[in-house]
């Protein structure tokens, strides 16, 4: 059994989808992100860095004491190494599929992050900071059209780079984005969308919340409000 401790963000959709499409057995813990859930002691205890998500599975491999993992891309890869499943075993097969799943959590997550935080959440608008991240993120969607080109998925199969990679293209219209202008990603995106685990997946945030995280000005402090004086 995994516990999900989880919120309905990207990052938090990777793992749903990786989970609905293994088949294996989870628990969702919702972390209300905008009520700050996740600077309580339980939860700092398996993600010290009080961001979603987090998981703890009672059944590691090794047959030992639960293991507890935070950062999304940790436990795509954890997920695939444990169940075999979603990432290449060959050796250059693995490191391209590793190669992608390190882009979306360097560049597309961040790069896209900023765009809705100054495109939607900024108390001010800023026009350079708009300007910036609308066009780095039109690049990085130039960039997985491009390796989307020859081939069905981003490794070839499906694997834990689409599973990272989905959610943060999910919101492009919010990015500024147009998925006409790059078919190859555009035929990706509607491809992943209609697999039955992605809807499951998506299914599951919808349940768990109706709301923006940042629906009034004590979730906007909560959520963006944090410092080094946070941690301690």
């Amino acid at each position: 059994m995994i516990d999900l401790y989880y919120w309905t963000t990207p990052n938090g959709h990777k793992i749903t989808m990786f989970l609905e499409e293994a088949g294996l057995p989870y628990t969702i813990h919702p972390i209300d992100i905008g009520k700050g859930d996740q600077f309580q002691p339980d939860f700092l205890r398996i993600s010290p860095n009080n961001r979603i998500p987090a998981i703890v599975d009672h059944a590691p491999a090794d047959g030992g004491d639960p293991i507890s993992v935070f950062e999304s891309g940790a436990i795509l890869l954890y997920l695939a190494d444990k169940t075999g499943r979603y990432i290449p075993h060959t050796l250059r097969e693995r490191n391209e599929v590793l190669q992608w799943l390190f882009w979306q959590m360097g560049g597309l997550g961040p790069m896209a992050g900023q765009n809705h935080h100054f495109n939607a959440y900024a108390p001010e608008r800023v026009p350079y900071a708009i300007d910036r991240y609308v066009r780095e993120t039109a690049r990085l969607y130039g960039v997985l059209n491009k390796q989307l080109a020859d081939r069905e998925f981003i490794g070839g199969d499906y694997s834990i780079a689409d599973m990272a990679c989905y959610p943060w293209v999910v919101p492009h219209e919010r990015q500024g984005q147009n998925l006409a202008e790059f078919p190859a990603l555009q035929r990706w995106f509607e491809a992943i969308a209609a697999r039955p685990a992605t809807i499951r997946a998506y299914e599951q945030a919808a349940r768990i919340n109706t709301r923006p995280s940042v629906s009034d000005e004590e979730s906007r402090r909560i959520l963006f409000g944090q410092d080094a004086r946070t941690i301690k």
